[in-house]
């Protein structure tokens, strides 16, 4: 295998893999930023994969190769919807955010594998009708050598996820929406001294992560798993949280560590075709992205500033 056929391969895989990643790490950034801790973005991701399987398995047919990319809409409507219980529990009656976003990391995975069973008969649904395929820009792809490299036969929802980065970066640190929900996991006092709705902002914040990690989750299962079962998240939520964390709660720093850690989990499907690495047991580089998740957890997590009033409750002033 020549270099760029090896390129090729290598950035391929990173992208699949780390599409998932981007949108999820996206997601956390907001809620994150308005003050909410939202560990519970597994089980928005699981529930973003689960509906857009579904969605996938009956309305294939009457949307042909839309079909998954509806799919994200819907996965996004779901991991929206099913972060409201986040939302309300943590801004209105005041939980413990680490408590509350584990409830839905434990609720996730057997209502939706419940569901499954109840519709399929099984505990996954099976290969899904239209899953993502690779694409090509038709005419990125001929430039010399960059080319194949970066626009054929890659995943489009990679590419979007990276160009929605740019454009969150742009909401949270350009916009009058971004200062004010930076401004509520700030100072909260001084936001609603000033007329800021703290309540509403943070609400703002928790469903655009709801929404964002169930798109993740759908492509999840429509492009990497082409299935919906127990073990088709996996960490993944986790994996993207480390991203957010290693990208400081910058939309653009936490897609490049999206993307980093996408290149370690394509590792474990391309390590046989690189030099050295090939010789390396493929069970250390199927665990490497997890350990790699740690190791960012312990190595940044105490460097990283976040925002200042993350994970504490605001009380609204009489």
């Amino acid at each position: 295998m020549n270099i760029q056929s090896l390129l090729q391969l290598l950035v391929s895989n990173t992208l699949i893999y780390a599409a998932p990643l981007i949108f999820t790490a996206l997601g956390g950034t907001f809620s994150e930023r308005a003050g909410v801790v939202n560990i519970g973005l597994e089980g928005i991701m699981v529930m973003g994969a689960f509906s857009a399987a579904i969605f996938n398995l009956a309305f294939a047919s009457q949307f042909g190769t839309m079909t998954p990319w509806i799919g994200l809409l819907v996965g996004g409507v779901i991991g929206g919807v099913f972060s409201l219980l986040h939302a309300v529990s943590t801004i209105h009656f005041r939980a413990d955010h680490i408590i509350s976003g584990t409830v839905l990391n434990l609720a996730a995975p057997g209502l939706s594998v419940f569901l499954v069973r109840a519709l399929y008969g099984a505990a996954q649904t099976g290969p899904l009708a239209r899953p993502f395929s690779s694409q090509s820009f038709p005419v990125l792809k001929n430039i010399p050598f960059f080319g194949p490299i970066l626009f054929q036969n890659i995943s489009g929802p990679a590419y979007l996820g990276i160009a929605l980065s740019f454009i969150c970066w742009f909401v949270v640190f350009k916009t009058r929406f971004g200062l004010r929900l930076r401004s509520v996991g700030e100072h909260p006092d001084a936001a609603e001294s000033v007329g800021i709705n703290v309540y509403l902002m943070k609400y703002y914040g928790v469903i655009l992560s709801g929404i964002l990690g169930g798109i993740g989750g759908a492509i999840q299962a429509q492009a990497i798993h082409n299935e919906f079962g127990i073990l088709t998240v996996s960490g993944q939520g986790f994996m993207a949280m480390a991203a957010m964390i290693f990208g400081k709660w910058n939309p653009i720093g936490a897609m490049g560590a999206a993307l980093f850690f996408g290149f370690a989990q394509s590792l474990a499907r391309s390590g046989n075709y690189i030099p050295y690495i090939q010789d390396i047991p493929s069970i250390w580089l199927t665990v490497a992205p997890y350990l790699l998740t740690i190791i960012v957890l312990v190595a940044f997590i105490g460097k990283s500033e976040a925002p200042n009033f993350i994970g504490k409750t605001f009380v609204k002033s009489k």
